[in-house]
């Protein structure tokens, strides 16, 4: 795609890299068969090639209007098109250069600035836990629209004691600990049984998606700095691997390296962090031999749903229904649309409901022609998003086998 850049972009860092962005793009629109707004809404602007071109008018000095703000606000982020685009446009990173540069530019409603506020300090905040406690005490008086953002409380169980020589960090993440904090006891019991010790750093706090994605990307730089403070006298340790068990805050410290390429004091070292990074399934194909023979799965049929950021974002489809599957467990993606958004999508579901329960439902009925006993993923805002609307159990795979190997 052709670009010529209005002077005030053409020698920023951001104007030259969406510029390098947008000249991949050759306005095939593959992209717009796999977007989640763009087939619910049948709009080309709600699609990536449509805010590609918003974008790309932006930089070449078009004011920007509050129509385009929402029409970029819409996007997901799921980078379901770059798994489809046969041009390899790198559009998670344009998409965050096109937000930011329209935020600057347009004003937004009191009421939305408000929100996105309260969003973006609120949940990496210290006090989430104790308001999350005190919401799940009056849980029952509760809305149902309020109800399905606040999970009833969660046993964690306990947290191995052995010492292994074998050593991996985990990131606990700013709201699982609060929501649902038996993923992470749950994840190092399983690492345990392999003969792995999970180490926390306990300055480490939120990977920096939360406020980066609400365009507050000075704040999100900050916490993924802080972050790497934090583990940096472990990497020298020699620990083997930064596990991640929320495949959202995976891959954003995956881009770790990317997102602060041009800060001369901790380019080198994201570079670092993002290289040592890995999602939790990743460790499976190791994982398998050692656990085999202390696993009793049981029987029922189990339905993956693979998030975004698992299966686009990072680019890793496939590992968990196999290793998991060697483990004895019928686990298995639906037939239609396993690529599709469950409308999560981090703070989206607060800030697009509609379009968000939409997904959902779609998603849901996927899922349920599989008549499962029990449906798993693989991230905290998935799950919750999930189980706001069925009966059936939503769980992350790591409990599930975690429960067998009790079992």
């Amino acid at each position: 795609m052709q670009t010529n850049l209005a002077p005030e972009f053409k020698h920023t860092a951001d104007g030259q890299a969406a510029e390098a962005i947008l000249r991949k793009c050759v306005h095939c629109g593959f992209c717009t068969a796999t977007c989640p707004t763009y087939q619910l809404l049948g709009d080309e602007l709600d699609g990536p090639r449509g805010r590609i071109y918003l974008i790309k008018q932006v930089l070449e000095g078009t004011a920007p209007t509050r129509k385009t703000q929402v029409h970029l606000d819409r996007c997901l982020t799921c980078r379901n098109c770059e798994s489809t685009c046969p041009s390899g446009v790198d559009y998670g990173h344009l998409v965050d250069i096109g937000r930011k540069i329209v935020d600057a530019k347009v004003e937004r409603p009191a009421s939305e600035r408000v929100v996105r506020w309260a969003l973006k300090e609120g949940l990496p905040s210290p006090l989430f836990g104790p308001a999350m406690k005190m919401g799940q005490l009056v849980r029952g008086l509760m809305p149902a629209s309020l109800k399905a953002k606040v999970p009833a409380k969660q046993d964690a169980g306990t947290w191995p004691t052995r010492v292994h020589a074998r050593k991996v960090l985990m990131l606990t993440g700013c709201v699982q600990p609060a929501m649902m904090p038996n993923i992470n006891s749950a994840t190092a019991r399983v690492l345990d049984a392999a003969g792995l010790q999970t180490v926390v750093a306990a300055k480490a706090g939120c990977c920096g998606a939360v406020k980066f994605h609400l365009n507050d990307q000075d704040g999100g730089k900050v916490e993924m700095r802080a972050n790497i403070d934090a583990w940096w006298p472990h990497v020298e340790a020699g620990v083997e691997a930064i596990v991640m068990n929320a495949s959202g805050c995976g891959v954003t410290v995956k881009e770790y390296g990317h997102i602060l390429q041009d800060d001369p004091q901790y380019a080198a070292k994201a570079q670092r962090i993002s290289e040592l990074t890995q999602d939790l399934s990743e460790l499976l194909p190791d994982l398998v031999d050692k656990l085999r023979t202390k696993v009793s799965a049981k029987a029922g049929q189990i339905a993956f749903h693979p998030p975004c950021t698992l299966q686009h974002g990072q680019q890793l489809r496939g590992g968990v229904e196999e290793h998991m599957g060697a483990l004895g467990f019928k686990i298995n993606t639906c037939r239609v649309e396993p690529h599709l958004c469950c409308g999560s999508a981090g703070t989206y579901s607060v800030l697009n409901p509609k379009i968000a329960y939409e997904l959902r439902d779609r998603k849901l009925g996927n899922l349920g022609e599989m008549q499962p006993e029990q449906i798993a993923s693989a991230n905290i805002g998935c799950i919750t998003h999930l189980q706001s609307g069925t009966a059936t159990p939503v769980r992350h795979w790591v409990e599930l086998l975690d429960e067998a190997l009790a079992g």
